[in-house]
């Protein structure tokens, strides 16, 4: 069975995404392209939607555009949290 384009779509967000390594980031500039990276691939998945909103929505889509968008923003959090923790330390 062939996967719709919103489908493929998200699929190409959440490949991105997966190649976040948050315990990588060492920098400001890291941290700074990391929420960036985030920011971004959250208006990607709410554009999604917004492109397919007059077409059918399927469970799936809802449901693979609501999973991506909670893991980003625990991601999210996460990357706060270790700014927070390093400023502590510093």
């Amino acid at each position: 069975m062939m996967k719709r384009p919103p489908i493929r779509r998200l699929d190409g967000i959440g490949h991105v995404l997966s190649g976040l390594d948050i315990s990588a980031i060492q920098t400001q500039d890291d941290m700074n392209r990391t929420l960036w990276t985030l920011d971004a691939a959250s208006k990607c998945v709410r554009a999604v939607l917004a492109e397919f909103r007059t077409q059918p929505a399927t469970e799936q889509l809802v449901r693979k555009s609501r999973h991506l968008i909670d893991l980003i923003e625990r991601a999210r959090d996460q990357v706060v949290s270790f700014q927070e923790s390093r400023a502590v330390l510093s």
